[in-house]
């Protein structure tokens, strides 16, 4: 373990550098914030992890091209709109956004990237989203994070945001995110966005695998209602301003770097499974003793994608057999006659399940713990040593309201 400070009170625009803006151009119907811009001042590498929903989003689909660009210096995102299943014309809308911005900030098309979230199948209003990107550059600053942060939420409750600091060569290594998700969340790298920025100095090279290494086991690893959407990605911009020896091997600062943003991605990925919509608790699912690691994660994304599962949760309910039923369906390898199972609290802890077979537990302090806004579920599978752990929600009545009139 490396140390790492958390800095609850920071935001994107504490890194050195980077500036940002919020603003509401009319995409929403309420005053609320509806685009973005994050800024740097100096060149950036960057990274992305894209959806692998076959059908991509228009800004998917041009990032794809713009991220092999040796410097990035902008991102764009507005929210409300997808862009999504648009055609030609989204397309088209998507490069007219990288453009109006880089024409604003003086740099090249190729340096801007582009998020869309919301209604799918909706062409954006482009009058209002030029207008938008105009007055959001206007007003880039270094106290914009927080309204960039509002700006790129659609069903979210809250803002999700980390911060942490670690030292390279006596420097110090801010990373900051920012995200979005509520609902449409079951990514394979969720609807989420990620937008990570840092002063490191580290190679595109260096910087992508981090990214991808851990967005296997953060962003990946949670789900809210089993929909993988058009739009999800991460990306994150390093502009090199710590002046640490730039990383480009995997040598020891690659890997405290490497720590310090999956620390950061599993915070972001942790919130954007506790907002799910309609939600009132978090679920953690911890597998251990698989024979392998892929059995261990489907085992694991098995249990917290059980809409059995999220609704005996829901209603502090210690139906064990729901969880053993997901790990039965899942299609990994284990054996039913070892299976231990338990729910943990913040304080409290029970076992209700021993060697496949339900033990006598305490009813009372099982409810306890599963009142609780964060549940964690200890499956130990007995038979090797490997682990992983998935994050959800439970599933409400009020998740079946707000999608049966998301587009109203």
């Amino acid at each position: 373990m490396i140390y790492m400070k958390i800095l609850k009170d920071s935001i994107i625009t504490d890194v050195e550098g980077f500036l940002a803006a919020g603003v509401h151009c009319g995409i929403k119907k309420s005053t609320k914030k509806d685009l973005c811009v994050i800024y740097s001042k100096y060149p950036c590498r960057a990274a992305a992890a894209f959806t692998t929903n076959k059908v991509k989003a228009a800004p998917v689909i041009v990032n794809m091209q713009h991220i092999k660009s040796e410097n990035i210096r902008a991102i764009v995102v507005n929210s409300g709109i997808a862009n999504a299943c648009t055609g030609d014309g989204g397309i088209k809308d998507a490069y007219k956004m990288t453009k109006i911005a880089a024409d604003n900030l003086k740099i090249q098309s190729s340096e801007v990237l582009v998020a869309s979230t919301g209604v799918i199948g909706v062409p954006l209003p482009m009058d209002k989203i030029s207008l938008g990107i105009e007055n959001a550059c206007k007003n880039l600053s270094k106290d914009g994070g927080i309204e960039a942060a509002q700006a790129i939420m659609t069903t979210d409750t809250f803002i999700k945001k980390c911060s942490v600091e670690i030292e390279l060569d006596s420097k110090k290594i801010m990373l900051s995110g920012i995200a979005k998700g509520s609902g449409m969340i079951h990514p394979n790298m969720a609807t989420m966005l990620s937008f990570i920025v840092t002063n490191a100095n580290i190679s595109k090279d260096m910087l992508s695998k981090a990214l991808k290494e851990s967005v296997v086991d953060s962003y990946n690893m949670i789900s809210v209602d089993g929909d993988t959407s058009t739009n999800d990605m991460v990306l994150i911009l390093a502009n090199g301003r710590a002046e640490n020896n730039e990383i480009i091997i995997e040598d020891e600062n690659y890997c405290k770097f490497k720590e310090a943003l999956h620390y950061l991605n599993c915070e972001l990925a942790k919130q954007i499974a506790k907002d799910g919509e309609g939600a009132t608790k978090l679920i953690e699912v911890n597998v251990k003793g698989a024979k392998t690691i892929e059995d261990a994660k489907i085992l694991s994304k098995s249990v917290i994608n059980s809409n059995l599962v999220k609704t005996a949760v829901f209603g502090s309910d210690a139906n064990w057999g729901r969880i053993l039923c997901a790990l039965g369906y899942s299609g990994a390898e284990f054996n039913p006659e070892n299976v231990s199972i338990g729910f943990k609290g913040s304080i409290d802890e029970v076992e209700i399940v021993k060697y496949g077979m339900g033990t006598i537990f305490d009813e009372n302090l099982a409810k306890k713990i599963l009142d609780e806004d964060y549940v964690k579920i200890l499956i130990d599978l007995n038979d090797g040593n490997c682990s992983s752990t998935a994050w959800g929600c439970d599933l409400t009545y009020d998740y079946v309201k707000i999608n049966g009139s998301y587009r109203s």
